[in-house]
């Protein structure tokens, strides 16, 4: 039986393991409680039939769970398993009682001090873990993170890299959730240890009630993350300084997992940034008082150009698409997204009465979906429709039910200009400006993928 995307019915087996039920599904595929032959509980998570056919996927899904089964430490949830070579690629961890994270917030409110810092210290240990073995997780959120009896438990740190190599999620596109990416995987740009600090440190602000970043659409979030500083207003104050510390704009000025550990413990040291502050701002008179400094000093967004803002009823800076040299690559999407595309039952499940927390797979994602950011504005393309934004601007959005026709052509060595027709008669053409030739190059190899994926 087939069993690697979307189906209502149950495989009776996956590997060598019995099927039980389904726990869920999200930007992966399909997640399932299974036992092995000698009665062990498992979470089976079993790839969607486009990444399998992906052969980037496979290479990077072996080497990741190569990597993966190395991790230990008290707070990951361990690879127990996996067949990167099965018709549908899967990976088997051990089955982790509990509710999420999130789900847990939302049961019993949010956490004090000791709790956040109890929650930090596990979180660090994971992750010093994880990182220790060449992994970086890439999308660590409170829907990763299982709050079992014995301590919080972090889930799919052996897959993320791989999803994120497919040509559906590809380079100059951000993979990861909103609201807690760090601006270097925002803007799609090398990403390493430090991206997953930062997420740290916004989970942290959502396990104490608030939203680093606030709430809104997938590309507010991501425009914050890059440009405005977190609010931290929900923040216990005795932690605050260090949730600040994993929040830094620059990977470099965010502490390391171990230095984390020392940080979180009750009485521990205040965190001091490695960048010195200096003796007087910037502008400011030699002879004048220096004004007080925060810990941490903030961090501004560098200026950037002004972008093309979406027509309003002015003609278009650009020439008419026909008349681009490459000419208009024209798609007609259907007017709603594939229900293979939206997540099916992602959440944790609270037990009947008198039974138990079960594992729950990831939160609901902004499943696979093309996210340009470029010098002075962004674009998102995904299962909700299409937003476009530029710096400072409002957000134009799209749900898919509204459009009629998205055309898009390359305009010089590094420009993409995208058209945007409505059944409505009116048409809104945005530019988005990439930092280098390979970037465009590579919106323009998976542009067609993301609309075709939709269509």
């Amino acid at each position: 039986m087939a069993y690697g995307t979307d189906g209502a019915d149950l495989p009776e087996k996956v590997g060598g393991y019995a099927v039980e039920r389904q726990l869920g599904a999200g930007g992966m595929g399909v997640v399932y409680l299974a036992r092995s032959r000698g009665g062990r509980a498992v979470a089976v998570k079993v790839a969607r039939s486009e990444l399998a056919a992906d052969p980037h996927f496979r290479e990077r899904f072996r080497a990741e769970v190569e990597a993966a089964r190395s991790v230990g430490g008290f707070h990951t949830a361990p690879v127990v398993d996996a067949d990167p070579d099965a018709p549908a690629p899967w990976l088997a961890t051990a089955y982790i009682p509990g509710p999420t994270l999130s789900a847990l917030v939302e049961a019993e409110g949010p956490m004090g001090e000791a709790r956040l810092r109890q929650l930090g210290a596990a979180l660090a240990e994971a992750l010093a873990a994880i990182h220790r073995c060449g992994l970086v997780h890439r999308d660590l959120k409170p829907g990763n993170i299982i709050m079992a009896a014995d301590g919080p438990r972090v889930l799919d740190f052996g897959i993320a890299r791989a999803l994120e190599s497919t040509r559906l999620t590809a380079t100059g596109m951000a993979f990861g959730t909103p609201g807690f990416l760090a601006p270097e995987q925002a803007q799609g740009l090398e990403v390493g240890a430090p991206a997953d600090v930062f997420a740290l440190g916004a989970v942290l602000v959502a396990a104490a009630g608030g939203a680093a970043f606030g709430a809104g659409t997938p590309m507010g979030m991501m425009y914050r993350s890059v440009h405005e500083a977190p609010d931290l207003g929900a923040v216990p104050e005795g932690v605050r300084d260090v949730v600040a510390a994993c929040l830094a704009k620059e990977p470099g000025e965010r502490p390391a997992p171990e230095a984390l550990l020392d940080l979180f413990a009750p009485g521990g040291p205040v965190y001091v940034p490695t960048m010195p502050v200096p003796a007087r701002q910037p502008g400011q008179p030699a002879d004048a008082t220096p004004s007080p400094q925060h810990p941490l000093p903030p961090v501004g967004a560098a200026p950037v150009p002004p972008a093309y803002p979406p027509n309003s009823g002015t003609p278009s800076p650009y020439p008419p698409m026909a008349a681009s040299p490459y000419g208009p690559s024209p798609y007609t999407p259907s007017p709603y997204p594939p229900a293979s595309a939206i997540p099916n039952n992602p959440y944790a499940q609270a037990p009947a009465a008198g039974g138990t927390w079960q594992q729950g797979p990831a939160e609901p994602v902004t499943d696979i979906g093309f996210v340009g950011v470029g010098t002075g504005s962004s674009l998102v393309i995904d299962a909700l429709g299409v937003e476009f934004q530029a710096d400072h601007g409002p957000e134009v959005q799209f749900a898919w039910a509204e459009i009629g026709r998205i055309e898009y052509a390359v305009r010089g060595p590094k420009l993409l200009v995208v058209t945007v027709r409505l059944r409505a008669g009116a048409v809104h053409t945005w530019a988005l400006a990439a930092r280098n030739r390979s970037r465009l190059r590579q919106w323009t190899q998976d542009l067609p993928l993301i609309l075709e994926y939709y269509a």
